[in-house]
């Protein structure tokens, strides 16, 4: 590595401790497992949406209030790998 390529590593990794810095924000427990129901939910949606959920825009933004209708579409109509995925986000 020449001076050049060592300034630029050394630039970025002193940037990037102070962006990741600047962005942690404390979470409870809680509020940390909804975060991850939620993405879950919104992967299984995009997953199963024309299996499971047809009737329901394609492009429709997941929220922990949509998390029963997510979970009563997968067990009825994902068979045994929605049946799965919906368990997942009863946890």
């Amino acid at each position: 590595m020449d001076s050049r390529d060592l300034y630029i590593k050394e630039y970025l990794a002193r940037i990037g401790r102070k962006g990741g810095a600047a962005s942690r924000r404390p979470l409870s427990s809680e509020e940390a497992r909804n975060m991850v129901r939620i993405r879950e939910a919104r992967r299984a949606f995009r997953d199963f949406h024309a299996q499971c959920f047809w009737y329901l825009r394609p492009d429709m933004k997941v929220t922990l209030e949509d998390l029963p209708e997510i979970v009563r579409g997968l067990r009825q109509h994902g068979g045994r790998q929605g049946f799965l995925r919906a368990a997942k986000l009863c946890r």
